[in-house]
């Protein structure tokens, strides 16, 4: 996935455009389809059906504002669709699971990491927070899935959503206690990308701040090589005790 990032060809401008355009609305469709999922799973025993029916219309409609997205940014790219699912697999993820969407920060942090200017801590303080608040929807999202395909599970010890949420929390800090685990095949894989996606986001946050450590500590190093007058101070001098 790497390799892809690096490999990716710059955007032409139209389609900078059409993502500065679409970012504040994929945000909030990636939000009411996190809700509308959220009132279906756990609504499912005492909202009228009617209501489940329009949370799933808001859910699917929801998903084709992503869908839409997918195929205009393919158009404006340029590419060829195997091009283009080559060097955009995150969108391409985030279009089959917009659950996923704040799996993008990936593509924040790369950038991040080809600066070569002076450090900010504005954006490494973004990169932190933004990390953090994915986990927590991650998180959530992981236990609004497994609680829907566990709780009626036979031998299943994820009964309530309270138990899923205490499993994400357990599963997203790698503590694995053990007293509840997923017990159908889309449980267990849930788990795997809760997991994978939790250990990514978190490298991200320590990665950001230490990157923002020694990008600040070279810079004080270089300005006091730049302004000292050439000479060691007693004491600095190889072999000096």
């Amino acid at each position: 996935m790497a390799d892809a990032m690096r490999d990716r060809s710059p955007e032409p401008p139209r389609q900078e455009r059409w993502d500065r355009r679409l970012e504040t609305p994929l945000a909030v469709a990636s939000v009411v389809f996190l809700a509308g999922y959220a009132l279906r799973v756990l609504g499912h025993s005492s909202l009228p059906q009617a209501w489940l029916d329009l949370c799933l219309a808001v859910t699917l409609a929801s998903w084709a504002v992503f869908v839409v997205d997918y195929a205009v940014r393919l158009r404006l790219s340029g590419l060829g669709p195997l091009r283009f699912l080559r060097t955009h697999l995150l969108d391409t993820v985030v279009v089959i699971l917009p659950l996923l969407r704040p799996v993008r920060m990936v593509n924040i942090y790369n950038q991040i990491q080809r600066r070569h200017d002076e450090p900010q801590l504005g954006i490494y303080a973004r990169v932190m927070v933004y990390s953090g608040l994915t986990v927590s929807l991650l998180g959530f999202a992981g236990a609004l899935t497994v609680y829907r395909f566990e709780r009626d599970a036979p031998g299943a010890s994820i009964l309530t959503f309270g138990d899923a949420v205490w499993w994400a929390c357990a599963t997203l800090a790698t503590v694995g206690y053990g007293d509840v685990a997923p017990v159908t095949p889309i449980g267990r894989v849930t788990a795997a990308g809760l997991m994978a996606c939790g250990l990514a986001l978190l490298g991200a946050v320590t990665g950001s701040f230490s990157s923002w450590l020694i990008q600040a500590f070279t810079r004080e190093d270089e300005k006091g090589e730049g302004t000292g007058d050439g000479k060691r101070p007693p004491g600095d001098s190889p072999g000096a005790s």
